[in-house]
């Protein structure tokens, strides 16, 4: 948890970034259009750049070092597998609204992948590796749930 001074207006992006020292999120558009700042408060995705300091208040914000500490996220082994990223600027992003797609809906299928991601940007076109981490994701989450 951090407790942080900062101007109540502050988007939650600079906050991060800048008063933190969370360096994975990203800035791409700040007007919440390219995907590229997504965070998860209170575990839905949201776009950091648009959202006031103040409105966070005691809420619970998972940026993308909090996904998991080790890298043994099922989105980040499926990341490393489809050598997803090509420059990585979006990637932080893209994983932290496929976390959020993937918390709903454990299964979801090509066309529902499609349509969560649609929101974020890829300057790179780097889409179907995007989809093809996620159901690896989606089949390491139904594999360790098989064993368990």
């Amino acid at each position: 948890m951090y407790t942080v001074e900062a101007e109540s207006e502050t988007p939650l992006l600079w906050v991060i970034r800048d008063h933190i020292g969370l360096t994975g999120t990203k800035y791409g558009c700040g007007v919440a259009q390219c995907g590229a700042c997504t965070v998860h408060i209170d575990g839905i995705a949201t776009r950091s750049c648009s959202v006031p300091v103040s409105a966070v208040g005691t809420r619970a914000v998972t940026t993308i070092e909090g996904l998991s500490s080790n890298g043994e996220h099922p989105l980040q082994k499926g990341w490393i597998e489809e050598s997803v990223p090509q420059c990585g600027y979006c990637q932080a992003g893209q994983v932290m609204t496929a976390a959020a797609l993937l918390r709903k809906n454990r299964n979801p299928s090509g066309e529902e992948i499609i349509a969560a991601m649609r929101g974020n940007i890829c300057r790179c076109g780097t889409y179907p590796r995007i989809k093809k981490a996620i159901e690896k994701a989606v089949g390491i989450m139904n594999e360790t749930r098989i064993k368990s």
